[in-house]
């Protein structure tokens, strides 16, 4: 592995996240102690968009289609291509030479997710990243939490939990990306850290408004906005099984994806399509709100991270779910924190990728539900 001269006791390590709502590639360069994995400073920071026909192929397999081999092989050579790009970038944007990258730590684009059959699937070229950017690749996080009869996700909790608990108080992390997950963070260290995923972030937002305005997502929420919430509709959605199965559990486009959302229209011909957004966003902010209830009853501190920290509608929605529980619970991005909302995820792949380096646990049984600790990720050197 390369080495740091500018400073013996971090070392350098890029994270490239691309999720749920496959609009493009997150990445950062991060410093970490090297002893303590700890985050130290956040270097730079790009993003690099997926071009139209790549963000139709990726969600096009999503589900079995023809000669898909081909089309996912293809596919994973562009992906590279792309995270290359926002290596080159984030390299640019830094100035810092190519050699003093430790690694990259890079999620791949999931278009399965599987657990229950005991699979995961990314789609990556970690090998041809690693030929593009002459930096030692560290990719395949997921499978081996599996392997040990986890559900190899979510895996930020362990990373938000390194970097956001505080002895001082409890707190809950929201990511909020296609998917949502919540990170409980409990001051007591003798107390678990619980993390799941909630059910819908973005994703079905997301796909309704693609499908009736052409828009990629709801610019703050003013959308649905504009719309009135259906009651029973509202009920149908969350009458979903997987929203009251018991953690450990995730989900993705394999559970909420249009035609599940078709389905559960199919009974309500005639709600507009405003009135279908604004019941999502209702339904989105319930089920966050429902989770952090229930399993974090006593929490008043609450931070959201991910694409969905951006929706100001979706915030203050989430915030008026908690608030009728606890008035006196917050609920703010995590920039007050110090650290951007669209670049947890990527930090933490960086973060994972330092700990397979220094042979460390990447994952939190009580979360994934995996038979014990493993260190998680499969390298391909530069």
């Amino acid at each position: 592995m390369a080495s740091n001269p500018t400073d013996t006791a971090t070392s350098l390590y890029i994270g490239l996240m691309s999720g749920t709502s496959l609009d493009g590639v997150d990445g950062v360069l991060a410093s970490f102690t090297n002893e303590e994995g700890v985050l130290r400073e956040t270097l730079a920071a790009a993003y690099v968009p997926f071009p139209a026909a790549l963000r139709a192929e990726l969600m096009a397999l999503q589900t079995s289609g023809p000669d898909e081999i081909h089309r996912e092989a293809q596919a994973a050579n562009q992906l590279a291509e792309h995270y290359a790009e926002c290596v080159a970038a984030l390299l640019q944007q830094s100035g810092v030479p190519v050699e003093q990258i430790e690694a990259i730590g890079v999620h791949g684009q999931t278009i399965r997710h599987r657990p229950e059959a005991g699979y995961t699937r990314q789609t990556n070229n970690p090998a041809l990243l690693a030929e593009r950017t002459g930096i030692d690749v560290i990719a395949d996080f997921r499978s081996r939490d599996i392997a040990a009869g986890g559900q190899g996700a979510p895996l930020v909790p362990a990373f938000h939990h390194a970097l956001f608990s505080a002895r001082e108080e409890d707190r809950v992390v929201v990511n909020i990306g296609g998917i949502a997950n919540i990170s409980v963070l409990p001051s007591r260290l003798t107390m678990p850290v619980i993390g799941f995923d909630t059910g819908p972030g973005n994703v079905l937002m997301d796909a309704w408004i693609a499908q009736h305005n052409g828009q990629a997502y709801d610019v703050d929420g003013e959308w649905a906005k504009s719309g009135k919430v259906h009651a029973e509709f509202l009920g149908a959605l969350r009458a979903e099984p997987f929203l009251s199965t018991p953690p450990p559990k995730s989900t993705g486009r394999d559970l909420f994806h249009p035609a599940w959302l078709a389905k559960k229209l199919a009974d309500f011909p005639d709600i507009a399509a405003a009135d279908v957004q604004a019941t999502l966003a209702v339904f989105t902010a319930t089920s966050i709100g429902d989770a952090i209830r229930q399993y974090a009853p006593l929490t008043k501190a609450v931070y959201v991270c991910g694409g969905g920290a951006y929706n100001s509608y979706l915030m203050t929605l989430i915030q008026f779910a908690l608030k009728l529980h606890r008035p006196d619970m917050t609920v703010e991005s995590t920039a007050s924190l110090g650290i951007a909302p669209n670049q947890i995820e990527a930090l933490a792949f960086a973060w994972l990728a330092q700990r397979f380096d220094t042979k460390q646990p990447g994952n939190l049984p009580a979360v994934t539900g995996a038979e014990g600790l493993r260190v998680l990720g499969a390298l391909y050197p530069a």
